[in-house]
């Protein structure tokens, strides 16, 4: 709707002009650019000598009109005679502005013509043609020769990245925390449990747990009972499959039957059903009461499924320890962490032992048996087709093509990057880093630390002459120059921790470090013109042989 001009105001209330002229109902239309000017100098009766308010914008509802599109006018202002077509207009085009186009045309499509000359290709021979696709050939050839090299370059590389993408029970790729977690684990690395064998360790707790207050209280131990409280403790799904796994891990924990008429209190379970009972199995002596499940019988029951998963472990890294080249062997009783390489959440689950199953009831599966058990109640036409339908499931099935023996696989061929090195070179390189190997998954813990305390000696020996330099003092106590060092150490260390490094720095250079008991103080003198260029590289030649024994 158009917006009402101030001038519209003032001229209505002219007397004259109010009186002599009606106001009639402009139509709105757009004139063409030829009319506008004439129209422009010639104001109307009713308007005033201001300029007329631009046209509003559209908004955002109104589709916003073509700039080529032209507005239709009313068919009164088309048809009339005295409404001729502009010689300006787009109707009538000026025979001068026809020329101005065609000039404008002819100077614009001259450089496109000048391109599109230069880029005309020029002729080529047929030998050219024949030299760039023999070319062609070659460097297709050599593209793929790299691809071969470089896919048996990377076959040994990728093994332990296979190895790492686990995955589930339903062929999804198990989470990070499960796929690395023995590399998580706080404290020294030691022989740590795969992810799920912890915890199918902490559902045998909580199992043990149930179990022992249902059997204690002399009540008979369902299935449906354990599963309920072992998915209550853990907050974890629990499943007939990991009470099959529990008994292939310890066959000697739980005794499994099928009994029916046991009183549930249920209304999902019927009486009459079959049920899986557990008992645990105890040590009974003769002349004794009945054994109870008590807590260190829990403990000790803890302790042994431990063990056994821990033998576990140990098979699949005994073959692992066999596969490799060259082959390594650990006697089990000195074996203190896993091989480095070895891929410990990489184990293979646990197969699950057969439980017993509630007696078979005869079940109608095949047409053949429908049709004897109810030969007398069928009409003659439904036997006809039953009789029909069992001739042809009875014929026998096509043979199996037999199986195709597969082809031994050729040993691993050494890797392209290790051509022309020596064959014994390499072999010596591999025992040295197989015995390395074997002394660190055999070493104890008490080896471990000592060692760790090397690594360190260096770089706290130069702390160490840097507090007795600002001090200015021949000799410190053992209490202040332990303080000092805990705070210009890199690392958060506590004073009795420090007060051990400086024991086993004086063991190893008691000319350069020495401790002298002094009543109930112990104090620290250093020799402050030994080159500490020299302490630094013996201590690390110490460390250095430590970890190779």
């Amino acid at each position: 709707m158009a917006q009402r001009r101030l001038t519209d105001f003032f001229a209505r209330r002219r007397p004259g002009v109010s009186a002599t002229l009606p106001r009639a109902k402009p139509a709105w239309r757009t004139p063409s650019p030829a009319k506008s000017a004439p129209c422009a100098g010639a104001p109307g009766p009713g308007s005033s000598r201001k300029r007329a308010r631009p046209p509003a914008k559209p908004t955002r509802d109104e589709p916003v009109p073509l700039a080529r599109k032209r507005l239709r006018l009313p068919a009164d202002a088309v048809s009339g005679p005295s409404s001729p077509a502009a010689p300006g207009s787009p109707e009538h085009p000026s025979p001068q502005s026809k020329e101005t186009k065609k000039a404008a045309g002819s100077a614009g499509g001259r450089p496109c013509l000048a391109a599109q000359e230069n880029k005309v290709p020029s002729k080529v021979t047929p030998s050219e043609l024949k030299s760039c696709l023999q070319r062609a050939q070659e460097l297709g050839a050599r593209v793929q020769e790299l691809k071969a090299s470089a896919q048996k370059d990377a076959g040994e590389s990728s093994a332990p990245e296979d190895e790492g993408r686990l995955e589930g029970p339903c062929g999804k790729q198990m989470p990070a925390y499960q796929r690395f977690h023995a590399l998580a684990q706080p404290g020294p690395p030691g022989l740590v449990l795969p992810y799920k064998y912890q915890v199918l360790a902490e559902m045998f707790r909580s199992m043990d747990t149930i179990v022992g207050m249902l059997y204690n209280r002399s009540e008979t131990v369902t299935f449906a009972k354990v599963k309920q409280g072992v998915q209550d403790m853990m907050r974890k799904r629990f499943e007939e499959r990991n009470v099959g796994q529990i008994k292939t891990v310890y066959p000697g924990s739980y005794h499994f039957r099928q009994e029916r008429f046991i009183p549930t209190f249920k209304d999902g379970i019927k009486r009459s059903d079959y049920q899986l009972t557990i008992e645990p199995l105890l040590d009974h002596q003769a002349g004794s009461a009945a054994p109870q499940l008590t807590a260190s019988c829990l403990l000790q029951r803890r302790q042994v499924f431990s063990q056994n998963l821990v033998a576990r472990v140990q098979e699949h890294h005994r073959a692992f320890l066999a596969s490799l080249n060259p082959p390594m062997e650990v006697p089990e009783d000195q074996l203190t962490r896993w091989h480095p390489r070895f891929n410990v959440d990489g184990v293979p689950d646990i197969e699950p032992a057969e439980l017993p199953q509630p007696p078979a009831v005869e079940k109608l599966t095949t047409a053949q048996e429908v049709l004897a058990r109810a030969r007398s109640l069928m009409s003659p036409r439904m036997e006809k087709a039953l009789s029909d339908l069992a001739q042809r499931t009875a014929e026998p099935s096509s043979p199996r093509s037999p199986s195709l023996a597969q082809p031994a696989t050729p040993p691993a061929a050494p890797p392209s990057a290790l051509k022309g090195v020596s064959q014994a070179l390499l072999e010596r390189i591999r025992a040295k880093e197989a015995q390395k190997q074997l002394a660190q998954m055999t070493r104890r813990p008490e080896q471990e630390q000592r060692l760790q305390r090397l690594e360190r000696l260096p770089e706290l020996a130069r702390v160490l002459r840097s507090v007795f330099v600002s001090e200015r003092k021949p000799a410190l106590t053992m209490e202040v120059a332990c303080a000092r060092m805990v705070g210009s150490y890199r690392a958060a260390m506590s004073p009795g921790e420090m007060e051990k490094h400086l024991q086993l720095l004086s063991e190893l250079l008691p000319d350069w470090l020495s401790l002298h008991h002094i009543r109930t103080d112990t104090y620290v003198k250093l020799d402050k013109a030994a080159d500490l260029a020299g302490v630094m590289e013996q201590l690390a030649r110490l460390a250095r042989a430590e970890e190779t024994l």
